[in-house]
C-alpha cells in the first residue's frame, strides 16, 4: 500500500485545479513552478550546512557546486521535473546530503528548461557542463578525472543520455545514478496505465514529452529515448524506482537492457514510495535512505 508519509506529503504543495490544466498552459507551468519553489522548505528540510556551497557559470550554464574538501571526486547532478518544472533550489537538499555523505563533490545544473527551449538546448547543456568540469575541473578545486553522473525523472532521462554521448566521445563516465528516470517516450509501460492515480499520470508525461520533444519524430532517436542506442559499455547504473510510480517499469526495463549489455547494474525498488519521493527529505524516511544511498554507491564507485 501507499506508504502514509506519501499520502502526508502530498498535501505540502499546492495543486492546479483542473480548469487551469485545461484551459490556460502557460497558466499552469507557471503554477507548478511557482508550487515547487514554495514547498522546497517544508518538503526537503533544512540545508546541511557544508563548507563549499558555490554557484558556477560552467562554461556558460549555471550550476551550484557543494563540496567537503578539496579533491574529491565529482558527481554531475541533473534535477527532474519534466524538462519543464525544478531548479537547482528544489535539488538543494538532496545534494547537500548527498555530498555529505559520500564526501564527492556534486555539482547541480540549472540547465535551460521546456518550452522556452526544446531539444537539444537541455542536453547540450548538461554535455557542456560535464565538458566544462573535465576541463576546468582542477580549478574548481575537484578531481576531474573521477566523474559521475544522475538525475531524477527527466533529469534521470538527460544524465544517461549525457552519459551514453561521453561513452560514444571516448570520454566514458565513472558511475550513472538514476532515480525514477523517464525512459519511453512511448508511453507503453503496464504501470502507466496501472498508476496514474498515485501522482504522476499519463497526460502529464504526454505534456512533458511534447512539451520537450515538440517533433514527434525525433523521439525515437538515441538521444530522447535511452532504448534506442547500444548501450554496451556504459558506467555501472544505480537505479532506484518507486512501487506507486508509473514509470517504474520503464526504470526497471532500462535496468534489464542495461544488464543485458553487460553494464554492471544495481535496481532497487522502494515499497510503498510514489514519483518524486526521494527529494522530499524533511517528511519521508525512505527519501533520506536512497539519498544515503546514492552517496554509498557514489563512494564505493568514486573513492577508488
Amino acid at each position: 500500500m501507499l506508504h502514509p508519509q506519501v499520502v502526508a506529503a502530498a498535501g505540502l504543495r499546492r495543486r492546479p485545479s483542473a480548469e487551469v490544466l485545461a484551459a490556460d498552459p502557460a497558466g499552469q507551468l507557471r503554477f507548478v513552478r511557482d508550487a515547487m519553489e514554495e514547498a522546497n522548505e517544508a518538503e526537503c528540510g533544512p540545508a546541511i550546512p557544508l563548507p563549499v556551497v558555490v554557484d558556477v557559470d560552467a562554461g556558460g550554464v549555471p550550476c551550484r557546486l557543494y563540496a567537503r574538501t578539496v579533491g574529491a571526486p565529482v558527481f554531475v547532478y541533473v534535477h527532474g521535473g519534466g524538462w519543464c518544472y525544478g531548479s537547482i533550489e528544489t535539488a538543494d537538499r538532496f545534494c547537500r546530503r548527498v555530498a555529505d555523505r559520500s564526501g564527492c563533490a556534486v555539482l547541480s545544473v540549472g540547465y535551460r528548461l521546456a518550452p522556452e527551449h526544446v531539444f537539444p538546448a537541455a542536453l547540450d547543456d548538461v554535455e557542456t557542463v560535464l565538458g566544462f568540469v573535465r576541463k576546468e575541473g582542477t580549478d574548481l578545486g575537484v578531481d576531474p578525472s573521477r566523474l559521475a553522473i544522475g538525475g531524477d525523472s527527466a533529469g534521470g532521462e538527460l544524465a544517461t543520455v549525457a552519459a551514453r554521448r561521453r561513452r560514444d566521445a571516448a570520454d566514458p563516465l565513472d558511475h550513472q545514478v538514476l532515480i525514477y528516470p523517464v525512459i519511453d517516450p512511448m508511453l507503453a509501460s503496464e504501470s502507466i496505465a496501472e498508476l496514474g492515480e498515485f501522482g504522476l499520470d499519463r497526460a502529464s508525461l504526454k505534456l512533458a514529452w511534447e512539451s520537450y520533444v515538440p517533433d514527434p519524430a525525433l523521439r525515437f532517436s538515441p538521444d530522447v529515448a535511452p532504448l534506442a542506442a547500444d548501450l554496451a559499455g556504459m558506467p555501472p547504473t544505480l537505479i532506484i524506482t518507486a512501487e506507486y510510480d508509473v514509470l517504474r517499469d520503464e526504470g526497471a526495463d532500462y535496468a534489464d537492457a542495461l544488464t543485458a549489455a553487460g553494464v554492471p547494474t544495481v535496481h532497487v525498488r522502494y515499497a510503498g514510495m510514489n514519483h518524486g519521493f526521494a527529494r522530499k527529505l524533511a517528511v519521508i524516511d525512505a527519501a533520506r535512505a536512497a539519498a544515503d544511498q546514492v552517496a554509498a554507491a557514489l563512494r564505493a564507485a568514486l573513492t577508488f
